[in-house]
């Protein structure tokens, strides 16, 4: 493996150049015509395009990129996140051209996707999971009243094709539960070609908390502890953070045990993220999916284990020996908390801001801060991608040093020419609520009053 086209953009994109630079790869970009300029297509040795602005016929363009690797000679391709990264043809696709795909097997991309599959599969590692409905394709609700009685509410109506939050829509009682399901059909089937849906138990103040794994494909795997992902807007996350707060010893180990017990029954290679909702006030916890790529709060677990995931990733596609990477070895240390910065306004719903970044300043890195892009100052920041435009990532012996370093790291921040979420991340770490380790989904609209504020 010499030359990886990595299939994606903006800041992953830039975050698996460099540790490609470390392991002495050649690195191949693809572009937009909307990122002819942008930063990765700088950054790698080389640089394909691959369409229009839009993302469907440019990122999401299986021929396109797959072209592009062939014009390059590249012999392995990296999905990142999104996009294609969990995308089971487009990974067959890859390997039937006899390229290297740095990712889990195709199979376990698909049984993964699939969410009842998933369930199933969680439950037969002993992983406890919520109590769900069979899936309800578009046009076919038979049975839906009885199967929301026996799941309860409130419940939620997700996606069985994907996750992200992407339609998922809270259900109270029977009487919205069928307009419900129609429009997260509608938008599961634009955002991932398949308007299958099904429903699940809601727990009323839940945890987001996962465990990253790392599998070596021959039914061994580590964990590399938790990450607590639980303030959220619109079902997605904003703020990460290692270790969870508040969470028992022996339950953050039950999670992470399962977590590595399903990695390794499944035979998983590479690096995944078991995700699971956490009862707060139980404390009991269930399975809620496996996403099967690299996550966008991996450097969370970076900054806490030393360990480089991506590079982790790429050394076990080449075929290096991890024998000494054991459970063992995995030792955490310290605190980290993860704000991603979107160009998006708060106060509007959250709404994406498009424009110019006339100015663009990130604090200077360091041992305990760490800034993850992939503009600079001066980019067009379009309205066709997701509006993250950096992670902003500190360390600390604690969770209060942690906390205080990312504070200072924000404050150093000049965004100006679109609107931010930083003078929002700032309210939120600096609420006592926050502080205190009082955190679950909800927190942002049961503290919107004081996170709001113009």
């Amino acid at each position: 493996m010499n030359r990886v086209l990595i299939a994606n953009r903006g800041e992953i994109a830039c975050r698996v150049i460099r540790s490609c630079r470390a392991l002495g790869l050649e690195t191949v970009a693809v572009f937009s015509e909307a990122d002819a300029d942008a930063l990765h297509v700088e950054l790698a040795d080389r640089a394909q395009p691959i369409g229009p602005a839009s993302a469907r016929q440019s990122y999401l363009n299986i021929d396109a990129v797959l072209a592009a690797a062939r014009a390059a000679q590249a012999d392995a391709v990296h999905p990142g996140y999104g996009f294609l990264a969990e995308n089971a043809r487009f990974a067959e696709r890859v390997l039937a051209d006899g390229l290297i795909w740095i990712g889990p097997r195709p199979k376990t991309i698909e049984d993964m996707g699939d969410k009842e599959r998933a369930r199933l599969l969680a439950k037969a590692a002993g992983v406890p999971v919520l109590p769900g409905s069979p899936r309800f394709g578009p046009h076919d609700v038979s049975g839906l009243e009885s199967e929301a009685e026996r799941v309860g509410y409130s419940l939620l109506v997700k996606a069985a094709a994907g996750g992200g939050g992407i339609g998922m829509q809270r259900v109270d009682g029977p009487e919205k539960l069928a307009g419900a399901v129609d429009s997260t059909q509608k938008m599961a089937e634009r955002a991932f070609g398949d308007g299958t849906v099904y429903l699940e138990r809601l727990v009323p103040k839940a945890r987001h908390v996962e465990i990253q794994v790392f599998g070596f494909g021959n039914g061994h795997a580590v964990h590399l502890y938790e990450r607590e992902c639980s303030i959220q807007r619109r079902f997605q996350k904003i703020i990460e953070e290692s270790p969870a707060p508040g969470l028992p010893d022996e339950t953050r180990r039950r999670m992470a045990d399962a977590a590595a017990a399903l990695a390794a029954q499944e035979r998983y290679a590479g690096a995944g993220t078991v995700e699971f909702v956490v009862d707060a006030e139980s404390g009991e916890f269930f399975f809620l999916e496996m996403n099967t790529r690299i996550q966008v709060e991996h450097p969370v677990t970076e900054m806490t284990t030393g360990i480089d995931l991506v590079e982790l990733q790429l050394r076990l596609a080449r075929g290096d020996d991890f024998s000494e990477l054991t459970q063992e070895s995995v030792a955490p240390r310290g605190a980290a908390i993860e704000c991603r910065i979107y160009a998006e306004n708060p106060a509007r719903m959250f709404l994406p801001s498009p424009g110019r970044l006339a100015i663009f300043r990130l604090p200077e890195a360091s041992v305990s801060v760490r800034t993850d892009t992939g503009v600079r100052e001066g980019d067009q920041i379009t309205p066709h991608y997701d509006p993250m435009i950096a992670k902003l990532i500190a360390h600390g012996g604690s969770r209060n040093e942690a906390i205080a370093r990312c504070l200072e790291a924000l404050r150093g921040v000049a965004i100006e020419g679109i609107h931010s979420n930083v003078p929002f991340l700032i309210r939120t770490l600096e609420h006592p609520a926050f502080a205190a380790g009082d955190v679950h989904t909800g927190f942002v609209e049961a503290h919107r009053a004081d996170l709001l504020t113009a």
